[in-house]
């Protein structure tokens, strides 16, 4: 081999190496980054002698990249789950805390056993009244609480929808300059990187799932089967409800027209954010609602008056319990009523009213009085209450509580369901978030930068560099040699 040609070798082996260091060099930069992939500077042989870096490419695995992306949409699912369930979750507690529904209405049931030993006390009357607004109050306030719940998954649902709108206009972005540096041949493994972070942070709001095409192209599917992205994002469009009725579902999300969630949905969406928000908005908080409805249903049908005339004729009629609509006895569910339910005016003391109507009865007009003879000793209608908080009732199944049970262990069956999805949901979301975790270090594993390995790397490509360096040097000093013995 000619001088000339080991030089060129030499050279040609020195830029090789010096372009490898700089790829490693940018592997360690990046090493805390957790969407970097490992980089490699290919290494072809020359048409005639050397070697050269024709491009760079990074280590991928569409497999487990895929296999992250279903498990972190279906992890962030169900964390949006729990954390509602955690605030609904606050309206109960347990059984035995004072601001729990099926407490407070066990403490009303105790608190008439003793005005039933003791009729002729009107602080025991009071008592009752007391204990009766506890109940109402906890209903408005529980009713409130998942108001404000299913409130706040709208509106996260439609800052859900403009994260989607924005990473898919960034994926658009990244996208085109995939394609556009594929087709120059130019180095686009940093896009890719940027592009698939676009994808993870898009997983966590919908489950999604790609499809690859020439030129480094793709498209955006949700896990539905509904476009997001082909050549041009589609728009994912939501009308946010200010003020969500009762019981009445909320807007749907759509994806160029097709809607993706929501009741109207044709293809609906089965993990991300955006999904367990919607189960919590229109399932999850509605039926708790509905729940809630019928227990305040039930309170007042428990405590209704009926006309106690020799010949009756007027309709039941609210007792010690009412609502927006009353005096009339609400026959059917009624969605909000929970929000409404309240202690009558005319037996509430603080309203002017008598706490001994409770006894004799009469709240709602004299024809529904049972004391007649105003003995004070009376205990007849008292025992009645006790036993008609006791005494069964039917509800309506679309709860998924039992449609048949008394108003106080309806209130005990609401806790128990409320407590039966939070545990669930909680060893869902664990469970989701372990696989999440362990698809985050395979990936990571199998494409993401190992600071050691890249370190040795380093090593052995400065002692290449030297190595070539010398040898040129030495070519360099056999050359100056020949010329000055030939001058």
């Amino acid at each position: 081999m000619s001088l000339t040609l080991s030089t060129d070798t030499a050279r040609s082996s020195l830029q090789a190496t010096s372009e490898q260091i700089s790829v490693v060099s940018r592997n360690i930069a990046r090493v805390h980054d957790p969407d970097a992939t490992r980089k490699i500077a290919t290494l072809v042989s020359g048409p005639g002698v050397g070697v050269s870096v024709p491009r760079i490419d990074r280590t991928s695995d569409q497999l487990l990249f895929n296999t992250y992306l279903t498990a972190n949409s279906a992890s962030q699912a169900q964390t949006s789950i729990t954390s509602a369930l955690g605030q609904l979750q606050s309206t109960v507690d347990d059984t035995d805390q004072e601001h729990s529904p099926a407490a407070l209405i066990a403490k009303l049931s105790a608190t008439l056993q003793t005005y039933s030993g003791d009729p002729q006390n009107p602080a025991v009357a009071a008592s009752v009244v007391s204990a009766a607004k506890n109940v109402s109050n906890a209903l408005n306030s529980a009713s409130a609480t998942v108001t404000q719940v299913r409130q706040q998954a709208d509106s996260d649902i439609a800052t859900s929808v403009a994260n989607i709108n924005d990473l898919l206009s960034q994926f658009e972005n990244l996208n085109n300059q995939v394609i556009r540096g594929s087709t120059n041949g130019r180095d686009i493994t940093d896009v890719l990187d940027a592009r698939d972070a676009v994808l993870k942070q898009l997983s966590t709001e919908v489950g999604i799932r790609t499809v690859s095409r020439d030129n480094g192209d793709m498209a955006i599917y949700t896990d539905s089967g509904v476009t997001l992205f082909d050549k041009a994002p589609r728009a994912v469009t939501f009308q946010q409800t200010q003020n969500l009725a009762a019981g009445a579902p909320g807007a749907a999300v759509y994806a160029d027209g097709v809607p993706i969630a929501g009741t109207s949905h044709i293809l609906e969406i089965q993990s991300g954010k955006l999904a367990g928000l919607m189960s919590v908005r229109d399932d999850i908080a509605v039926t708790y609602q509905s729940q809630l409805d019928e227990m305040a249903r039930g309170l007042i049908n428990a405590f209704a008056e009926t006309d106690q005339s020799a010949t009756p004729t007027l309709p039941a009629a609210t007792g010690l319990f009412t609502y927006s609509g009353g005096p009339a006895i609400p026959g059917s569910a009624i969605a909000g009523l929970a929000s409404s339910i309240k202690i009558n005016a005319s037996v509430d003391p603080g309203q002017g009213g008598n706490a001994e109507l409770i006894r004799d009865g009469g709240i709602s007009g004299a024809s529904y009085k049972y004391n007649s003879a105003n003995a004070p000793a009376f205990t007849d209608r008292i025992q009645s209450l006790i036993s008609g908080l006791n005494s069964g009732q039917t509800f309506d199944a679309s709860t998924q509580l039992p449609s048949s049970s008394s108003v106080m262990d309806y209130a005990k069956n609401s806790v128990s369901w409320l407590e039966a999805l939070r545990q669930s949901a909680t060893a869902e979301a664990d469970y989701r978030s372990t696989v999440a975790q362990r698809a985050t270090t395979s990936l990571s594993q199998a494409t993401g930068v190992n600071l050691d390995e890249e370190m040795t790397n380093l090593l052995d490509l400065e002692r290449t560099f030297q190595s070539s360096s010398r040898f040129i040097n030495t070519v360099n000093e056999i050359l100056s040699t020949l010329i000055q013995s030939l001058s």
